[in-house]
């Protein structure tokens, strides 16, 4: 990580935070997106399985409100078989140019079926198309088979809406625990973690505590 990083303008006072870390998390999401940041919403996702291996990939944040972190995948991918074994996950994200991250903990819930539709309907066709050609981290013989399976549905839907396979759709992760992060010169970095005291209920309570970098 950088020592040094241009001065981000969405302030944070780690010596007197706020209450709730809603607000912050936005306003950063926010001016990640006015720099130069390619994918300001990428975020790393870890997941364990039903045999205890941890892994980590990045998605894509597609929804942030006080209620959770949204996020869309194949539930038949590795990542769904061990949301599915253990509902919990952790979510980082980090932008280099700023200096800054945001850690989510949380348990995971699949989004409604008309929230993912309303998602996946926006999606570009081949994005669709694909979201049905891919077997997601299965094993396949080569790009042409994989080009072969694209084609194949490329035909199927031919012509018109393709629809949201039942396999796929929107995950929200609880903000059970969410870390604010602000790095410094030498390693001295700024952290405060907010850690929900009251469940799912909204407006949330937190403990609210600075650590050491």
């Amino acid at each position: 990580m950088s020592d040094s990083s241009p001065q981000p303008t969405a302030a944070f006072d780690f010596d007197h935070p706020p209450r709730d870390p809603v607000e912050t998390c936005l306003a950063w999401f926010e001016e990640a997106k006015r720099h130069a940041i390619p994918n300001p919403n990428a975020m790393t996702l870890a997941t364990v399985d039903a045999d205890g291996q941890p892994s980590a990939r990045t998605v894509l944040l597609r929804g942030f409100d006080a209620h959770g972190a949204v996020y869309f995948t194949n539930f038949q991918s590795r990542k769904g078989r061990a949301m599915l074994a253990h509902p919990r996950v952790a979510l980082l994200f980090f932008w280099d140019i700023l200096n800054r991250q945001i850690r989510i903990e949380g348990a995971i819930t699949p989004i409604s079926d008309a929230e993912s539709d309303a998602y996946f309907a926006q999606r570009p066709r081949e994005s669709q198309v694909n979201a049905w050609a891919s077997a997601q981290s299965e094993p396949i013989a080569s790009r042409e088979a994989l080009e072969l399976r694209q084609a194949t549905f490329l035909a199927k839907f031919e012509g018109v809406p393709v629809p949201r396979p039942p396999h796929w759709g929107g995950t929200r992760v609880a903000l059970e625990c969410v870390e604010i992060w602000q790095g410094h010169p030498y390693r001295l970095h700024d952290r405060v973690q907010y850690t929900r005291l009251n469940g799912a209920t909204i407006p949330a309570a937190w403990r609210v505590n600075r650590l050491c970098p």
